[in-house]
């Protein structure tokens, strides 16, 4: 039970919130999603390991329920959810490759070297869980323990129903904690076998010494590339060929991706809709002046976005454009109808109540349950006489399986949260009630007999009525839009006549190259899986229907221009930059042609379109930055190294123009080489990248299927 305690400190409503279902999120309609693809519901492979939606959902639910404990929420948005099945994903993929791999070399993580690492409690992944010491912050694996004992021990017809399903919900959270911890450590192990296996040596070290500690300083001249024009430059397409077959490397995609055009309309609000909008709210205003009583009842009929909530709270708790008027505001003064430009609202606010209140409270507490109201009551009552006879509180809470241990909340746990009615009775006990004080208070199913111990930071709080009701179009304007946006898309059957049409109609063809189907939304548009499904279900040149997304605010035509499959990208794709690039070259090459022979920085001023600058401090471990060309120019910083003071270089190709640089200063700051601190700088610089970047390897060599966007 001391382990209870500690964890409800993690986030004050969980004192009475504790009735929430293991995944609720996932008792309504979840898997409808699933229903039209039974049969098919597999949602990705690795190496021919097929991983089935079922078990995906699984995994999602159970980092979803982690998050959600581990801070304090009760639900996710669609961002939260759409992170976390990517990071289920990612992690798994990962898991699997590793775990192959670990498997040829003999790698494990045993069921004892697991039970070290949670004895030793050092580990970053125990530091997330709520096993830890109240006083050092530590894991506590002591506390786990007594839970894990409880746990196992529970008699779920001898406990409140609230209990069982929180220490079921507990139970949960340490079997995904141990899982992936074992994961992790078989990950360890195996990063670790590839970083250890890297080493320096004393010629290593002393080159990346000097590198980082010999400084130049130079002037330079030079002729930029943008002093040639690009149209004087011919580029043949063997030319372009040549260069795509020795770059060709670089242009491997590992999976196939589409090139699409889509048309992305927002529906707006109409004058009409904003002129009835602030009519609306000004009839608000009049009726919150005369309202004295259930607030919670009137807001809610406004269709305020800012629920009332009964609990005093701090300024930073409310909208910036309500806290910035509480000041020029009194008690039961209604500010209002405004408008509020930063959210397109139109507002009012009063302020019902203001109060010094505590930021953080101390408190204990017995919670009271029996199998009926009459006995909890009943009961509650003794205990409460007890304790106010001068009855030990905490040997109270003993008898009846509880601790009574003293806990700390802070007011951040609930303010801007929507409270309930119970909650909100709880809540307001902790501000009203005078320290030491002992209530019995009537909550839900049960009682709680509490006591506040302490009480800091008290600071002015507000109760405020706040009707904020955003600019919305009206179902008039959604449908003129639709209407119009309809035609177009009847009329757009071809790629062609998409474009066509889009700018006669006063609308926004918008391409998306290599677009892929892990990115969730078509031009980072809510809601718009069914499009996502068919741009990878299309032929090329098709033109999607219509398609009504966002939240209920966008309207969406698809057209799917190229199919890339995996492999090499088409030179067609890529052909623009290489054109780039052997530009660059050409002019490059014609420039350095002007300056044979020359060795002097006065030659190179003295070319047309030159231009000079001087610059100091350049070491060889960072590209030199160039204020006249505005180029990060490394090439610049390897040469400088390499020319003595008063040496002039020959000609430089660099990224934006050709260079010459004459050297007029060197020097050395005061650090004196360490070899082996420079040798383990270096293994502790490339351990630290070479890791995931063997692992980004194995991702890229191994058969990796992600489907998920037929599912989810």
């Amino acid at each position: 039970m001391a382990t209870l305690q500690t964890i409800r400190s993690k986030g004050p409503l969980l004192v009475i919130v504790i009735g929430l279902a293991l995944f609720a999120f996932i008792a309504g309609d979840a898997w409808k999603i699933l229903q039209p693809h039974q049969g098919k519901q597999d949602v990705g492979e690795v190496n021919g390991k097929t991983l089935s939606a079922q078990e995906y959902q699984q995994m999602v639910d159970e980092l979803s329920e982690v998050i959600k404990l581990t801070n304090g929420l009760n639900s996710l948005n669609e961002d939260q959810l759409t992170n976390i099945k990517d990071q289920v994903w990612n992690t798994y993929v990962t898991n699997e490759v590793i775990a192959n791999e670990a498997k040829k070399l003999g790698l494990q993580v045993t069921k004892a070297e697991l039970q070290a690492v949670i004895n030793a409690g050092s580990h970053p992944l125990l530091m997330q869980t709520p096993f830890r010491n109240p006083q050092t912050g530590a894991f506590d694996k002591d506390m786990l323990k007594k839970f894990l004992v409880d746990y196992a021990n529970l008699d779920a017809n001898k406990m409140p129903a609230q209990y069982v399903e929180y220490y079921q919900k507990m139970g949960n959270f340490w079997n995904f904690i141990e899982k992936t911890l074992s994961e992790t450590l078989l990950a360890e192990k195996y990063q670790n076998l590839i970083g250890k296996s890297l080493i320096s040596n004393p010629v290593a070290a002393e080159d990346a010494f000097n590198a980082r500690t010999e400084q130049t300083d130079m002037l330079l001249a030079a002729v930029p590339y943008s002093s040639i024009s690009d149209s004087t430059i011919t580029v043949s397409k063997e030319e372009i060929k040549k260069l795509y077959d020795s770059k060709k490397e670089s242009f491997k995609q590992p999976v196939e991706t589409r090139n699409i055009k889509y048309v992305d309309v927002r529906v707006v609000p109409s004058d009409a809709d904003r002129k009835a909008v602030q009519e609306e709210v000004t009839e608000y205003t009049n009726q919150l002046i005369s309202t004295t009583k259930d607030y919670v009842s009137f807001v809610r009929s406004t269709g305020s976005t800012i629920a009332y909530s009964d609990i005093p709270v701090s300024k930073s708790a409310l909208p910036n454009d309500v806290a910035s008027r509480l000041d020029s505001t009194s008690v039961n003064e209604v500010y209002g109808p405004y408008y509020n430009q930063t959210d397109d609202s139109y507002n009012a606010f009063k302020i019902v109540a203001k109060v010094s209140a505590p930021d953080s409270i101390q408190f204990r507490q017995i919670q009271v349950y029996a199998d009926t109201d009459e006995k909890t009551t009943e009961l509650a009552d003794s205990i409460y006489n007890a304790l106010k006879a001068g009855a030990d509180f905490a040997e109270v809470a003993k008898k009846y399986a509880q601790t009574g241990e003293a806990t700390w909340i802070n007011a951040r746990g609930w303010e801007g949260t929507t409270v309930d009615a119970d909650n909100a009775t709880l809540i307001n006990a902790l501000i009203e009630q005078p320290v030491s004080e002992i209530s019995n208070l009537k909550i839900g199913q049960s009682n709680i007999i509490l006591q506040v111990m302490n009480k800091k930071q008290m600071q002015d709080k507000y109760k405020v009525a706040i009707v904020k009701c955003p600019v919305e179009f009206s179902k008039e304007t959604y449908n003129d839009t639709y209407n119009k946006f309809s035609q177009f898309v009847a009329q757009s059957t071809t790629i062609e006549a998409l474009e066509k049409n889009a700018e006669e109609n006063g609308y926004t063809v918008l391409p998306r190259m290599n677009f892929r189907s892990d990115e969730h939304y078509v031009g980072g548009v809510k809601s718009t899986r069914e499009a996502l499904k068919w741009v990878f279900d299309a032929k090329e040149g098709e033109v999607s229907p219509l398609y009504e997304c966002g939240e209920n605010d966008h309207l969406m035509v698809v057209a799917l221009e190229t199919i890339n499959p995996a492999g090499y990208t088409n030179i067609n794709q890529v052909s623009d930059m290489l054109r780039s690039e052997i530009i660059r070259d050409k002019k490059a090459e014609k420039i350095m042609a002007e300056m044979k022979g020359f060795n002097t920085l006065a030659q190179v001023k003295g070319m047309k379109d030159a231009v000079s600058d001087s610059v100091k401090h350049v070491t060889f471990s960072a590209p030199a930055y160039i204020s006249v060309t505005r180029a990060s120019e490394p090439v610049i910083s390897a040469v400088a190294s390499k020319t003595a003071v008063n040496a002039t270089s020959a000609p430089i190709k660099g990224n934006a123009g050709v260079y010459m640089i004459q050297v007029y200063n060197k020097n050395k700051n005061a650090e004196t080489l360490d070899s082996k601190t420079e040798q383990a700088t270096l293994v502790n610089m490339i351990s630290r990248y070479a890791p995931q970047q063997c692992i980004y390897e194995l991702r890229e060599k191994n058969e990796i299927v992600d489907k998920r966007y037929l599912f989810f």
